[in-house]
């Protein structure tokens, strides 16, 4: 799917790291992007650079996503909403019990409920908004493209709730997929190795360097724009579709 100028996209948690990367590259392809996050003032200052629209939005709110949604494709026009990227999330560091006692339920429900349930939330009501898109020349009308993690499949000591968020991030995507496919919208997760985003903003030199000399090849941290990258490959390329691709340079997570 070759968004070209008047398409619609929406980035979920596009206000930095992975989801403002993909924003910058679809932005440059024509689309008409709707960045959507919590964050106002980096927001607006990606929206200004790049000729997005910027709505606040707090992934967890029904009335937040579908304001978001709704004005994507009002943005969008005739060309519709036709790609959703969902980037936004956080995690908690507890094992799940150990000296610190057991490990707070709110804590877990709040993770769960912003990685999951808000990837959920931006899912379900973007493909609504892409039902009624006239159809591409192979009856496509629009693609989701989700955000997990490797945790998913080898969580890390303290890594519970982050792990069980992503888990269920990759265990939708197949169920969406098959849910949409007589609607003509893809669903296709990515999940990354450890990439330079904020989340590592707070780690030493040293423990960056630690992180790098973990990935076999390429021996370094991921770029946001190389995610932004995959995102347009799922674009262009249809038979993508109910998967989970990893996007780690061959790292397989340690305990620890």
């Amino acid at each position: 799917m070759r968004l070209g100028s008047g398409a619609g996209a929406i980035v979920a948690g596009g206000a930095s790291g992975l989801g403002a990367a993909t924003a910058r590259r679809l932005a440059a392809t024509g689309a008409v992007v709707t960045v959507a996050d919590v964050d106002e003032e980096k927001g607006a200052a990606l929206a200004a650079e790049t000729g997005a629209r910027f709505v606040r939005c707090d992934v967890r709110e029904e009335d937040q996503v579908r304001a978001a949604v709704e004005s994507a494709a009002e943005a969008a026009g005739p060309g519709g909403l036709r790609v959703a990227v969902a980037t936004a999330g956080s995690g908690f560091p507890h094992k799940i019990a150990g000296s610190r006692g057991p490990h707070p339920l709110p804590d877990f429900k709040r993770i769960i409920e912003l990685n999951l349930v808000g990837t959920f939330n931006v899912m379900r009501l973007a493909a609504t908004a892409m039902l009624d898109n006239d159809p591409g020349d192979s009856g496509e009308r629009g693609v989701l493209v989700n955000t997990a993690s490797v945790a998913a499949f080898e969580g890390q000591v303290g890594q519970i709730a982050y792990s069980a968020s992503k888990g269920g991030i990759v265990s939708m995507t197949l169920t969406a997929a098959r849910d949409l496919a007589r609607n003509g919208i893809r669903v296709v997760t990515i999940a990354p190795g450890i990439f330079d985003t904020p989340l590592l903003g707070k780690k030493t030199d040293e423990e960056r360097a630690g992180l790098a000399k973990q990935v076999p090849f390429p021996r370094r941290l991921g770029e946001p724009d190389e995610y932004a990258r995959l995102v347009e490959a799922i674009m262009d390329n249809p038979m993508l579709n109910g998967t989970t691709l990893r996007l780690d340079g061959a790292i397989r997570m340690a305990p620890r």
